[in-house]
């Protein structure tokens, strides 16, 4: 039986820095049914970690050599939306990675910690995170919500490891992939403002009967509520981080339909001298645990993936041909 994520948050210690306030540690730990090597290449393969992790709604890869790299990674705190980069040194040997905000988000003055994966046998290991932080002026509202940020998503993370690290043999059925794509004979730009402006989806796409939607600069907070084929409604919440230089929108969806344990995908538009090619990207987690509530007693994983493949891209492809529409009249 997997044991709960554990924490411990205790005694601070004056940095080298006492402008910078004092050192903040906390120790978090879960063991998980799975090899050592298996939960090591969870935690090392991070651009998987919004389909993993729950907080995680996107990272992007800036550089890598093997060994070091460097991330930009978009998740939630508190309920709030926040960014930061992060370097990160990967020690597969020692199944160990130690990671430092570059850039930490405030009120952080400093955010450094380690991931350490632990053989406790051939299919058990236990997973132990560590954080230092402190925060700039030290006042204790602010070291009270890094705390509180830090243990809620430590123990999301860490809890989410150990149930996939359950299942590790069958996650290659459970996690799923796909792509649709729509030629436009109109620039990136066009098609980008359609699917950029999510508030006047409820006028423009016949599947969203209501879309509320708050920005913070490049992020969206939005809840949709969209129709299926079979005239079922479904509510679902998603952060969306919009790059209009590059015409690429990436989302994750924090509210998910029942069949669905994650969701992730992107808008990538790509211009050439014919228009643009509209891509609509979706990964998946399945939850097997809801597939014959959802698809009746004879469904299992094979049709679970061939209904989300369909439900998802016939409303993303319809998207997509809305967007074409609009883009080529204008």
């Amino acid at each position: 039986m997997t044991t709960s994520a554990t924490s411990a948050t205790s005694a601070t210690s004056p940095t080298s820095a006492p402008e910078a306030g004092r050192l903040h540690r906390t120790s978090h730990t879960t063991e998980v049914a799975a090899p050592a090597g298996v939960v090591y290449g969870l935690i090392a393969d991070a651009a998987k970690w919004p389909l993993y992790f729950p907080p995680n709604v996107h990272v992007e890869r800036l550089a890598f050599d093997g060994v070091n790299e460097h991330l930009a990674i978009w998740a939630t705190a508190n309920g709030r939306a926040t960014s930061w980069t992060s370097r990160r040194r990967l020690d597969a040997a020692a199944r160990r990675i130690e990671f430092r905000q570059e850039v930490p988000a405030a009120p952080l003055s400093a955010m450094t910690g380690t991931w350490a994966v632990e053989a406790l046998g051939a299919e058990r290991s236990r997973l132990t995170l560590l954080h230092e932080f402190s925060v700039a002026g030290d006042r204790a509202e602010d070291v009270a919500w890094v705390n509180r940020a830090t243990d809620t998503n430590s123990r999301a993370e860490l809890g989410n490891i150990a149930r996939l690290g359950e299942r590790w043999g069958r996650l290659d059925a459970l996690v799923m992939s796909f792509e649709d794509t729509v030629h436009v004979a109109a620039p990136p730009e066009a098609v980008y403002t359609f699917l950029e402006r999510v508030e006047e989806w409820p006028k423009l796409l016949p599947h969203v009967s209501r879309l509320d939607v708050t920005e913070d600069g490049p992020v969206q907070v939005m809840s949709m509520d969209t129709l299926t084929a079979d005239g079922a409604e479904h509510t679902t919440d998603s952060v969306r981080v919009c790059f209009p230089e590059h015409h690429r929108i990436v989302y994750k969806q924090t509210r998910t339909p029942a069949l669905m344990e994650a969701h992730t995908g992107s808008w990538t538009l790509t211009g050439d001298a014919h228009g643009t090619t509209a891509t609509a990207q979706h990964s998946v987690v399945l939850r097997e645990d809801a597939i014959t509530a959802v698809l009746g007693e004879d469904a299992d994983v094979r049709s679970a993936r061939a209904y989300v493949r369909t439900a998802l891209g016939r409303n993303s492809t319809a998207t997509l041909t809305f967007a074409k529409r609009y883009a080529e009249g204008h």
